[in-house]
């Protein structure tokens, strides 16, 4: 048995070490000379305009979250379909309800999901989140004036 294990720890080993030689080989092989031309951002050949550290959309990451919990179930069930037809004869059909079970835990998870309404792209937003938003845009916009006791609104242009 520690045979079969040497042999994995064997290829992780000499997996590490071409990962760490092809790494010092760039590191050796790269040129080196920094200009703040190479340093910049590079977008698509556009100039960069403003600071690259903004504030993502948090559905980015649900959708990506979701992507990689779907996509875990079909690794687990890959293997369990390609062995159905063999743990059919040995076990029963407690395989296929064992699987049936995982399959209904997940429509239960998608269906929440969905209901939630987290699958959506775009949101409809609240009466309250869409007068918070309108107050901070009515500000953000500048259309307000200053004096040394306080701030007040200047009159409001038709359609805003």
């Amino acid at each position: 048995m520690l045979v079969q294990f040497a042999t994995v720890f064997v290829f992780l080993a000499l997996a590490i070490v071409f990962v760490m030689v092809a790494l010092a080989i760039s590191w050796m092989l790269r040129p080196k000379k920094p200009s703040p031309e190479k340093q910049s951002t590079y977008e698509c050949g556009e100039e960069p305009e403003g600071s690259p550290w903004i504030r993502f959309n948090v559905r980015f990451y649900l959708v990506a979250l979701f992507f990689i919990v779907f996509d875990v179930e079909i690794i687990f069930m890959l293997p369990w379909a390609v062995a159905f037809k063999q743990m059919l004869g040995e076990i029963g059909s407690f395989a296929f309800f064992e699987m049936a079970i995982f399959v209904l835990i997940l429509v239960v998870g998608l269906a929440y999901v969905w209901a939630k309404g987290d699958l959506g792209w775009v949101k409809s937003l609240s009466s309250r989140e869409a007068e918070d938003l309108e107050s901070l845009s009515w500000y953000s916009t500048g259309r307000y004036s200053t004096d040394s006791h306080s701030i007040h609104r200047s009159a409001k242009p038709e359609g805003v």
